[in-house]
């Protein structure tokens, strides 16, 4: 899918991502060519359109980011409407040729080229070492970034570090390989980015870069590679984020889903609706079908949690935040609404839906009232955290705890923290590293329900589905009963790039 930018979006996400850039350049952001490259305004140009690249609609501005995540406990969808492709991933019975995995493999991908573009060209640029290390600093994260939803939603994936020619049919590299590469751009980006861009939220500095890595190194810790020597390289960087001192859980939770660029939000992904960039994974999205509008807008019930999965919730105000769980019913004035529980009978899908993921940005997802809705947007200016600061704690708990052979006081301080931000009492003291382990596991889970993965990529990386998929209840879509639930850790990978690729071997079980 080759898209082409105009140049108020490009200017939109200079503004979003750059602060001070002035609009008056020309920012030829899109065009790859390494003789664009001549001055401090192209290069920021080429690294916004990085940005672009992994923000748009057809990559990681709707929900079809999530497609393949599906079969995550955290995620479900509706049993009919046009909701196929989700639904067959929550059953665990997706396949190559669906389209809405196209996002999953295009969005990152076509990031990395314009990634490779600037790592290529930006010492060329007269400007001063400082600002063109910036600038590469940030396309080497973003690269690092796009690998590594890349490997882990795919597996096996080319290692494309240089700009090829468009028809050449590079072979998918082993993952360890991957890794090496996402660690080695990782690196780099500590090397080159400012520990802080004050003023510019939405660039990648040096903490996004290391508490990345630190999530990198975490993952590497469990199924495929299962390297536990990669504990302490991740409680490392986790804590080197938490010394700065940089973030913190000061800000209520609900309050993080409805405004931008919290005190704990370390890397995302900035979006304007008047620019021609919006996020449409908030808002109508997220909304029951059951729900309409007094001005006649209503829900897209693209997706929601399985009742389990939200039975399972630890009561406390995080829970209250996250869920909803009283739908309101227009009723025939139009004026007024009936307010049911999520298990009503009068209720279509039965199920409760995500609160957090509604008011978009201060309410230009869903405008409403405790009683009344009175629109529902598809299309909001909310940021969407890649990075949130809990992440990053529950990282180190998790890591720290699993490297010294259970939970150290420094393990305990970490998962308490985001505990009591939810209203939690702190954790049991005393716990095994296993047990802890898991109870990071288990609060990591309701800490980031719904979001990008976060639930999806732990049960990969410990091998969860059989308990996740025994614990499903009878009113969820059904998976069949001959699932070979080790062969869908990894999605397939999209059916044109097998045709584009005749040399690459699909994954197992598709």
């Amino acid at each position: 899918m080759n898209t082409k930018y105009s140049l108020l979006l490009v200017f939109v996400v200079l503004i979003l991502t750059g602060g001070c850039q002035s609009l008056t350049e020309d920012p030829k952001g899109s065009l790859t060519p390494g003789t664009y490259f001549k001055t401090q305004a192209d290069l920021d140009a080429s690294v916004a359109a990085i940005y672009i690249q992994f923000a748009r609609d057809g990559a990681w501005g709707f929900t079809n980011r999530s497609t393949s995540y599906f079969g995550s406990d955290d995620f479900t969808t509706d049993p009919g409407l046009n909701k196929e492709d989700f639904r067959l991933f929550d059953r665990l019975s997706g396949g190559s040729g669906n389209l809405s995995l196209v996002a999953q493999w295009q969005g990152p991908w076509q990031g990395i080229y314009q990634a490779n573009n600037v790592i290529a060209n930006y010492a060329k640029v007269a400007s001063t070492d400082v600002l063109k290390n910036q600038a590469a600093g940030q396309a080497y994260f973003l690269r690092a970034l796009g690998y590594y939803y890349l490997v882990r939603t795919f597996g096996p994936v080319p290692i494309i570090l240089t700009q090829i020619d468009v028809n050449d049919r590079p072979p998918r590299d082993p993952v360890d390989k991957v890794y090496a590469a996402i660690i080695s751009d990782l690196q780099k980006a500590k090397e080159l980015l400012p520990a802080s861009f004050p003023g510019q939220p939405g660039k990648a500095n040096q903490m996004a870069a290391r508490s990345l890595l630190a999530d990198v190194y975490l993952t590497m810790t469990g199924w495929p590679l299962k390297q536990e020597s990669n504990y302490k390289l991740a409680a490392d960087e986790a804590n080197a984020v938490i010394q700065s001192n940089q973030f913190n859980l000061n800000t209520a939770y609900a309050t993080v889903f409805a405004t931008n660029n919290s005190p704990e939000s370390i890397f995302g992904l900035q979006y304007n609706v008047s620019g021609g960039l919006p996020l449409r994974s908030a808002g109508s999205s997220s909304v029951p079908l059951d729900e309409v509008a007094t001005n006649g807008s209503s829900g897209w019930d693209d997706y929601y949690p399985e009742i389990n999965f939200y039975k399972n919730a630890p009561p406390c105000s995080r829970t209250d935040a996250t869920f909803y769980t009283t739908i309101k019913l227009r009723q025939p004035d139009g004026k007024t609404f009936k307010l049911v529980p999520w298990d009503s009978p009068e209720t279509h899908a039965g199920h409760p839906y995500y609160k957090k993921f509604r008011a978009g940005l201060n309410g230009d997802g869903v405008s409403e009232t405790e009683t009344v809705i009175n629109a529902i947007n598809p299309s909001t200016n909310k940021v969407y955290d890649i990075i949130r600061y809990p992440l990053v704690l529950l990282d180190y708990a998790e890591a720290s705890a699993m490297a010294a052979g259970g939970p150290t006081a420094d393990s305990y301080k970490a998962i308490n923290l985001v505990r009591k931000r939810a209203g939690l009492p702190d954790l049991t003291p005393g716990l095994s590293a296993t047990a802890f382990r898991d109870a990071v596991v288990y609060e990591r889970a309701y800490e980031f329900a719904g979001e990008f993965g976060v639930r999806w990529f732990d049960i990969v990386r410990l091998q969860l589905l059989p308990q996740v998929v025994a614990a499903r209840g009878p009113l969820e879509n059904p998976i069949p009963a001959n699932t070979n639930f080790a062969q869908k850790y990894l999605a397939p990978i999209p059916i044109n790039e097998m045709a584009r690729n005749p040399a690459w071997v699909q994954n197992e079980g598709y």
